[in-house]
């Protein structure tokens, strides 16, 4: 039994894990749950501003601890870098495009944020997207906008509030829309957020029957590199209240990782990039270590050296980074965000 929040999106997305499962295990039978969160439901508030971590999440976890469902999928940027006590990410699928789109307004079609007229008001609901944005178009606004993508589409269209919005490409390639993409930002125009693009399936921690079925969904190299930035994440103690983002590949054996903070203007920011080897053969080892969490991903169908290699990786970055300043930077980009 699969269960996701009622937006046509997360059901798209339950829909395709659903549909993967069934590939692997045809004589099973999978029934869709559709539940509301309070992220779901505060839509009037910036999310970073609402400052409750499990958001998009608790009452999800609520159905699973009550048994009433026997797996969650997400969007893996919802999910804390901590699940509570019970839970575990018991897949993640391979990840689609995680970087950030602009779409415009139609009256706009063609241009890209450089070529906007100044003063134009660009639309986003993340502190991250505005920080780096902020700092690369200066001449350009930045406002917050929310809504699933169903209604911040129809906010563009139909009025002239924005003149372009930012979204992630994953959901607008998950929802058939590709061709509204009008620009795809580079990660040197914008680092992207811990997770974007990668499906999780969360189950719970002590159902083995239920976590070795969805670990047949695991992807290696999605999953290490999403090891890697929510223990870069975790390290910094980041989440929507702070501008954080990341960049990552595999490639070769060698896990690169780039992370940034920024001040909310992005006139402050500090970025590094590290890399270490992930290539490790698979052991077979049942034991105690069997059900080890990563930065609440369990995956043993994934190399355990690898996956302890990509978490060192995020924290040493972290740890890098906060020796540079992060702390400051954070703290005060949270409480300017508080405040505002």
């Amino acid at each position: 039994m699969a269960e996701e929040r009622p937006a046509a999106l997360a059901r798209i997305q339950t829909d395709s894990v659903v549909e993967m499962l069934r590939d692997f295990y045809p004589d099973l039978r999978f029934e869709i749950v559709a539940m509301s969160t309070t992220g779901d439901k505060i839509l009037d508030t910036a999310l970073s501003k609402i400052g409750e971590k499990s958001l998009f999440t608790k009452e999800l976890e609520n159905a699973l601890e009550r048994n009433e469902v026997d797996l969650v999928v997400h969007s893996l940027k919802d999910l804390p870098t901590s699940l509570p006590p019970g839970f575990t990410i018991g897949a993640i699928c391979k990840r689609e495009n995680p970087l950030d789109a602009v779409v415009f307004h139609p009256k706009n079609s063609g241009k890209t944020l450089s070529l906007l007229p100044e003063k134009s008001v660009i639309g986003t609901s993340s502190l991250r997207r505005a920080a780096q944005l902020k700092k690369k178009f200066p001449q350009l606004e930045f406002r917050d906008i929310r809504g699933n993508l169903n209604t911040r589409l129809k906010k563009l269209d139909e009025k002239e509030d924005f003149s372009a919005i930012i979204l992630a490409a994953a959901g607008l390639k998950r929802m058939g829309w590709e061709n509204r993409i009008g620009q795809l930002l580079s990660p040197e125009d914008c680092l992207y957020a811990v997770g974007q693009g990668a499906l999780a399936v969360e189950v719970r921690a002590k159902d083995q029957e239920i976590l070795n079925m969805v670990s047949a969904l695991h992807d290696g190299e999605t999953v290490l590199c999403c090891i890697a930035e929510r223990a870069f994440m975790k390290r910094l103690e980041g989440g929507c209240s702070v501008p954080v983002a990341v960049n990552t590949m595999l490639k070769d054996g060698q896990l690169y990782l780039t992370g940034a903070v920024y001040s909310l203007d992005g006139s402050d920011s500090l970025k590094e990039t590290m890399q270490t080897s992930v290539n490790y053969p698979q052991r077979n080892e049942d034991g105690p270590n069997d059900d080890v969490q990563h930065v609440g991903i369990t995956a043993k169908n994934v190399p355990g050296q690898a996956q302890e290699a990509a978490e060192s990786l995020g924290v040493e970055l972290a740890s890098l980074l906060l020796s540079k300043g992060a702390k400051h930077i954070l703290s005060v980009a949270r409480q300017l965000n508080d405040a505002c």
